[in-house]
């Protein structure tokens, strides 16, 4: 359960290159203690299948996310994270979304709906699939609606079809050139 916060974590950290986004993988230590506090936990022994429901909130470090339930499916090596995703992280800023699937097999992380990626004072990014290749680094945010597979939740299409994204320049961060 620890790597979702950590995958999630570094999704937040996915904006363009020239919007300065951070490294995380030198400053989140994924081997910190991952707690989890729901209002309900399920454990299928037999299906190998964990489940937190109700106000799920689960803390690695100063990493924080909140959703409506978690799902980790050991045999198929993936955690699901549905309703309202938020990941908060002091470093690198806030991602939300509808749904989420990090695929451990594959290292890739994988958040629709609503997806929004923001890092205040820097950018905002806004689609409605948000795609994270843990091993490579690249990240696609596609606004178009996606039909759901086994590796990804369905997305729906922002209004438009188009990705949407803010960026704000280094002279109006600092405030001046």
């Amino acid at each position: 359960m620890k790597h979702i916060l950590f995958a999630l974590a570094l999704s937040c950290g996915a904006v363009p290159a020239f919007a300065a986004a951070p490294d995380l993988l030198g400053k989140h230590d994924a081997d910190l203690p991952v707690v989890i506090e729901a209002d309900k936990n399920i454990d299928d022994t037999k299906a190998h299948t964990v489940l937190f429901t109700g106000n799920v909130h689960i803390t690695q470090g100063e990493i924080q996310m909140r959703a409506e339930s978690v799902r980790q499916d050991s045999p198929n090596n993936k955690i699901y994270v549905n309703g309202k995703v938020v990941v908060d992280s002091p470093t690198s800023g806030t991602v939300t979304g509808d749904n989420g699937i990090y695929d451990l097999t594959r290292k890739v992380v994988t958040l629709s709906g609503h997806v929004v990626v923001h890092k205040q004072g820097q950018v905002t990014m806004s689609g409605s699939l948000m795609t994270v290749n843990m091993v490579t680094g690249i990240t696609e945010v596609v606004a178009t609606p996606v039909a759901g597979t086994a590796n990804q939740v369905a997305a729906p299409g922002a209004p438009g079809g188009r990705v949407r994204a803010v960026v704000i320049p280094k002279s109006a961060q600092t405030g001046g050139p």
